[in-house]
């Protein structure tokens, strides 16, 4: 009987600032509280989600570099963390070299598919890779190596115009490297519902991509933002939180919809 293979989900948008760690954080604590065992692969040089769950910069004995050279996950490259059923294997700057050497290999985008290939991952029911802020060949990998995408939608000018290009880029990746790759939905973030911006995008997000925007909607929330100092996620910093609550419903959301 073949090994259980986790559920594997890429959180990417190219623009910073746009809560896409945040909400890698939170969903993995919201599966985690579903009893579901989340690994986060923190693809991003700057570790927020590493630090986000505490996993300090000088404590990364191994990090996702150490997983692209060596090609696999193993035991020792996986951090339990405080939180219950997250585990993370974190980042350092390490991986912003990664980039640039990835960039010079054959078989550069097709590096992380690789890595889970060869992992061996059945303890966990889900994967949930952290992406750079950019459209670099790591995001690239995170596509190829992904079942599918959440992309985090800050409510504010401008949010939609940078959306097509990501999209344009998953097209790209179905063509080449991984066709089943499938938009799993788009989540607003920061959303202040006093503020008529917030109404606009939410209006215009769902007018242009129908389906795809989540119902749920991620509210800006004091507690959300104070949360990582705490080195932990906002369910378990303020678990009656308007955050905590939030990202309660999304995962909800997204487990009827896998």
């Amino acid at each position: 009987m073949p090994l259980k293979k986790p559920k594997v989900f890429a959180f990417a948008n190219q623009k910073g600032g746009v809560g896409k760690t945040t909400t890698t954080i939170n969903l993995a604590a919201a599966f985690a509280e579903n009893g579901y065992k989340v690994l986060i692969l923190d693809l991003d040089p700057q570790g927020n989600a590493s630090t986000g769950l505490g996993s300090l910069a000088e404590d990364r004995e191994f990090t996702t570099y150490d997983v692209l050279v060596g090609q696999k996950i193993e035991p020792k490259h996986v951090v339990e963390t405080k939180a219950k059923n997250i585990f993370i294997v974190p980042s350092t700057t390490d991986l912003s070299s990664a980039d640039i050497e990835l960039a010079t290999s054959n078989n550069r985008s097709q590096l992380l598919a690789n890595v889970l290939q060869n992992s061996e991952l059945s303890k966990f029911d889900y994967v949930f890779m952290d992406c750079p802020p950019s459209l670099n060949v790591l995001t690239v990998n995170a596509f190829i190596a992904a079942d599918s995408l959440i992309i985090p939608l800050q409510s504010e000018f401008f949010a939609l115009e940078g959306l097509s290009q990501l999209i344009l880029s998953v097209r790209e990746v179905r063509a080449s490297g991984n066709p089943n790759l499938r938009i799993e939905g788009v989540v607003l973030t920061m959303y202040d519902a006093r503020n008529k911006l917030s109404l606009q995008v939410e209006e215009d997000a769902r007018e242009n991509l129908g389906e795809l925007v989540f119902k749920t909607i991620i509210p800006r929330n004091v507690r959300i933002s104070e949360a990582p100092s705490f080195a932990k996620s906002v369910l378990s910093y303020d678990t009656k939180s308007k955050g905590a609550i939030a990202y309660r419903a999304l995962a909800k959301e997204i487990l009827a919809r896998s």
